[in-house]
């Protein structure tokens, strides 16, 4: 284990908290810096008032208004592509990720439909997934969770995707157009491969960290599902890097973070004053079992909760308080012109807060502008119900 006793500092629970922010929440910089510097961007369908990714993006990059990594993504040297999720990834992490092998093969059916599809794409360019239906009858399959089905069409060229047949090259209307992409062989050699596990699997601790030992033992299990092809070398070094990385337990839980940084340096700054609202998926409040340890409270992300079963509403945004996470607020579109926030707290003291009613409001207007509405006439604030 790294000798931690050196350091002029303790590290504590108020070092991780401040650090964890400070090192996640960077100065903001350019669309194409941010991505690369979070390495992964989650990507969630639902808007609330913003999709996932825009609401991480926010904070990150200058000036960012909601759609722009829609907007701009055929321009960037970005892909949509799975890591632990789905989401965005720098280009330049293709070569980690492909040739990707499924864990389940296709049966040779689907093996010569995508073939077809594959030509067809080929001979076309940028193909919308309605020109594949409109040219091929594949009906329809079961969809996942099976209460529902899709078409089958549709189905398969996600399919075709994650495999690395092919890649989307933009959206039309949050639709996926396609075209064919050829990856280079990889290199088969057990370095090669364990070189590769490593590098992925260091680009998710600089993404989290800090992070409790038990939480990348969690990452490197959905690692398998951006890497299935190299999960046999992901299990094995798993050990490896909770052996060197650098660590401290506090009230027995083990933290690990990135190598040549410090968290306790003078270096990780948060304005105390600043309030902000994160996507549910954003860096800081992903991991919900850090989430609990450094701030004391279970966020729930209760989308997809029956109604009369949520706690926090149907798209809670953790509301971060400096370095402080204080509670959460559901933010609503109304009349595509007006912002309206319910905000609940984790403690209840919190709600007599004038500095953080301050912050909030200005945290709203950011919020507001960043929808493109007028920030003066925009935003309702209400106390949640709990």
């Amino acid at each position: 284990m790294p000798d931690i006793m050196s350091r002029s500092k303790p590290i504590t629970l108020d070092v991780l908290r401040r650090y964890a922010v400070a090192r996640s929440m960077f100065p903001p910089t350019t669309l194409q810096k941010a991505i690369d510097r979070l390495g992964f961007v989650q990507a969630d369908p639902i808007r609330a008032p913003a999709r996932a990714q825009d609401l991480t993006l926010r904070h990150r990059v200058k000036g960012y208004v909601a759609g722009d990594l829609e907007r701009r993504y055929p321009r960037l040297d970005v892909e949509e592509d799975c890591l632990v999720n789905y989401g965005f990834v720098p280009r330049s992490l293709l070569p980690l990720l492909h040739p990707r092998v499924a864990r389940r093969p296709w049966d040779a059916a689907t093996e010569r439909r995508a073939a077809e599809v594959l030509a067809f794409v080929r001979a076309r360019g940028p193909t919308h997934p309605r020109d594949v239906q409109e040219v091929f009858d594949h009906g329809r399959v079961q969809s996942w969770g099976n209460t529902n089905t899709l078409n089958a069409s549709t189905a398969l060229l996600d399919g075709m995707h994650y495999r690395g047949l092919l890649r989307v090259v933009r959206r039309e209307t949050g639709t996926r157009v396609y075209e064919a992409i050829d990856h280079s062989p990889a290199d088969d050699a057990p370095a090669a491969r364990h070189e590769r596990s490593r590098q992925l699997l260091m680009r998710i601790v600089e993404k989290y960290a800090p992070l409790p030992s038990a939480s990348l033992g969690y990452l490197s299990q959905l690692m398998q599902y951006g890497a299935p092809h190299l999960r046999g070398e992901t299990r094995a070094l798993l050990a490896e890097l909770r052996a060197s990385l650098p660590q401290a337990k506090i009230a027995g839980v083990t933290w690990l973070w990135t190598p040549g940084e410090d968290p306790a340096s003078g270096k990780w700054r948060v304005d105390p004053e600043r309030a902000r609202l994160l996507a549910p998926f954003d860096p800081v409040a992903w991991d919900r079992r850090r989430f609990e340890l450094l701030w004391g409270w279970a966020y729930r992300f209760e989308a997809y909760t029956p109604a009369a079963r949520r706690t926090m509403g149907h798209y809670a945004l953790p509301l971060l308080y400096g370095d402080r996470a204080v509670g959460w607020a559901n933010a609503t579109l109304v009349d595509k012109s007006r912002l309206e926030a319910h905000v609940g707290f984790a403690d209840k003291a919190w709600a007599r807060d004038d500095g953080l009613a301050r912050a909030i409001a200005v945290e709203l207007g950011d919020m507001a502008e960043f929808l493109q509405l007028d920030r003066d006439a925009a935003v309702r604030l209400k106390r949640a119900r709990k």
